[in-house]
């Protein structure tokens, strides 16, 4: 579906109309070559399977800056002294961005969107001026969000945790900032909410209470599950994995870290995962992995959609242009049955070094077409019976038998070595990892697999 193209009283990105599907022969830098939204997959329009999002805070609001220097980057819609007028600037060219990408969805955090001030009721009147103004322009224009968040990793008196930080006054300004940002979601119809621990966890070992945090940091999801219900959020609480950075160690590792964590303090029946790539691979596991894990016990929820450099042992949060990736990716997402309420986010911001306005948009679409392509030989690999064969036809000794009895739960310990004692030498039998990996790769690069066939757009089918 098109969204309304909005326009403020600036024109933020002249000479950029609506992004446009012109397919893989253009050269136009500012058009999709794969991602076409109408076309469908396996039932689906592409749109409808990958539910793109932008993201606030890297896209409108990062600089450029790194450790070794300022930004490089100047936001045209930040040239005022009043915080009020910058932050409505701001949203005037997010809601420009959003509906020339023509993107369904975006996310934002509390202080993304509005200005902190010198108190809670302040900060939360700040926040509740920049919600109306965005429910005016998601109104306008079609557009819906993803999720919100709190930012309660920044400021210097999260330094020791949010949730998890040994002063009680500190854990408390962070729930009043998460419940501002809950009723913020909940009015401008978030369909999930997100939780990243950016400082849960603990630099010295030696000097913190694991035990007590962890109890302390269960605590307060419950209670921020509790207020978000009680106010109407139908949607999916998300916690976001990350091993480390900014702290030594953080207590959502990865995804079964996470998963063991919300399955032990009987959280599991309202949060789900959001899996960033970059975070899987600081874990080193690879996007895939995570995303399976996830999957695998019912709670993939969401997806941030980026990647790291492997020479760099940071997160980087550089757009995704790695296809394997997406294939791999898009592979567990098709088999767990989609994202549901979730969506691909682009927590992706533009390199230091690319200064043009377009360049925002030229980065969007790379991880747009990524996505793409990868959903397209996704689901053709998944339609292989050859991959269905030597994937599953390794596990065909538990499809009848002893085996299955032992699936059922049948089987005790001296009745295993009962039938080991009675059969020969099991044979061994070949994973067949390279042929599974030349399969995967024939599907990846046969032109016939990408050529100009294309399942039937909805208005064209009878």
């Amino acid at each position: 579906m098109s969204r309304t193209l909005f326009s403020g009283d600036t024109t933020y990105f002249p000479g950029i109309d609506q992004i446009r599907f012109e397919g893989p022969e253009s050269d136009n830098p500012l058009a999709f070559k794969s991602y076409d939204p109408s076309r469908v997959i396996g039932g689906k329009t592409m749109e409808e399977h990958l539910r793109f999002a932008v993201c606030y805070w890297h896209t409108f609001c990062a600089t450029g800056g790194d450790p070794f220097g300022p930004g490089t980057k100047v936001h045209p819609w930040t040239g005022s002294t009043d915080p009020l007028a910058n932050a409505t600037e701001k949203m005037n060219a997010a809601f420009e961005f959003f509906t020339k990408l023509n993107v369904p969805f975006w996310c934002f955090h509390d202080f993304d969107m509005a200005w902190e001030g010198a108190s809670v009721a302040e900060s939360e009147k700040n926040l509740q001026t920049m919600v109306e103004l965005a429910k005016e322009r998601q109104a306008e224009t079609g557009m819906q969000l993803l999720w919100g968040t709190a930012n309660v990793f920044s400021n210097p008196r999260y330094m020791n945790g949010a949730s998890t930080n040994p002063d009680f006054a500190v854990v408390a300004y962070a729930a009043s900032q998460v419940k501002a940002a809950l009723d913020a979601t909940v009015e401008l119809g978030g369909q999930n909410y997100v939780f990243w621990g950016g400082r849960e966890g603990y630099v010295c070992l030696q000097n913190t209470d694991t035990k007590r945090e962890l109890e302390h940091f269960a605590m307060f999801l419950e209670k921020a599950r509790d207020y978000g219900r009680s106010i109407g959020f139908k949607g999916t609480f998300l916690i976001e994995p990350k091993p480390m950075e900014p702290m030594k160690h953080q207590y959502d590792f990865d995804a079964q870290t996470v998963i063991g964590f919300l399955r032990h303090h009987g959280l599991d029946g309202d949060f789900k995962l959001n899996i960033e790539a970059n975070h899987a691979t600081l874990a080193g596991h690879t996007f895939a992995h995570d995303l399976r894990m996830s999957a695998d016990a019912g709670l993939l929820g969401s997806v941030d959609a980026n990647r790291g450099d492997p020479q760099n042992g940071w997160d980087t949060d550089q757009f995704p242009t790695e296809l394997y990736d997406a294939v791999h990716g898009m592979m567990v997402i098709l088999e767990a049955g989609g994202l549901g309420t979730g969506g691909l986010n682009f927590d992706a911001k533009v390199r230091r070094e690319s200064t043009d306005l377009e360049d925002m948009f030229i980065a969007h679409i790379g991880g747009m077409d990524t996505f793409a392509r990868g959903l397209v030989i996704a689901d053709r690999i998944l339609g292989d019976e050859r991959f269905s064969e030597l994937r599953f036809g390794r596990y065909s000794s538990f499809d009848s038998g002893d085996g299955q009895r032992f699936e059922n739960g049948e089987l005790g310990l001296s009745d295993l070595r009962d039938i080991a004692a009675t059969n020969s030498e099991p044979p061994r039998a070949s994973a067949k990892q390279e042929l599974v990996e030349n399969l995967i790769n024939d599907h990846i690069f046969s032109a016939r697999q990408m050529g100009g066939r294309r399942e039937a757009r909805p208005s064209e089918k009878t």
